[in-house]
């Protein structure tokens, strides 16, 4: 093997490192940091007092990760699991303490025919594995979003409303 690149990525030791999609990297550091990594550029990062406030910097610290492309799941030391999204790291779903203790890998169920029998229906799928010598399943629901044939209906219908008042305040308008 053969180094390619070397760079800085956390203070402290690296719990864990996951490959993606489009030579992304993802890491999860004991410094309380989650980041995305293009090459050795910064793409985005995750810290814990700026994505729950009011939450103490040491409570938390990331302890697994995984990049599926879509989304990012997140194991921590102190049982919670979170899936975000991999581009804007906005978070879609949260359980605190889902384990009893520390999650040490989390995994996304893969896109094969059997995984989407387990998704149902549900976006995506994350197992977590805790010290507590339990596997977890963890689904996140299709987010809801409207038809593109009802979205053009009601911008005909606002334009038809908008000529109607037009032509009531206006008379002759047309």
């Amino acid at each position: 093997m053969k180094k390619t690149l070397e760079f800085k990525a956390h203070d402290g030791e690296i719990e864990d490192i996951a490959l993606g999609p489009d030579n992304k990297v993802v890491t999860a550091g004991r410094d309380f940091q989650c980041c995305v990594w293009q090459q050795d550029q910064l793409v985005t990062g995750l810290r814990w007092n700026e994505n729950l406030p009011g939450i103490p910097d040491k409570a938390y610290r990331y302890q697994a990760c995984r990049d599926s492309g879509t989304f990012l799941g997140l194991g921590t030391v102190t049982g919670s699991v979170a899936i975000h999204i991999a581009f804007s790291l906005q978070r879609l779903y949260y359980v605190k303490e889902a384990h009893g203790i520390v999650v040490t890998d989390v995994a996304f169920v893969p896109e094969s025919q059997r995984g989407r029998e387990l998704l149902a229906g549900n976006e995506a799928a994350l197992l977590s594995v805790a010290v507590d010598s339990r596997c977890k399943l963890h689904l996140l629901p299709s987010r809801r979003s409207l038809p593109v044939w009802l979205l053009l209906l009601l911008c005909a219908g606002l334009i038809v409303a908008a000529i109607l008042l037009l032509q009531l305040a206006f008379p002759g308008f047309l």
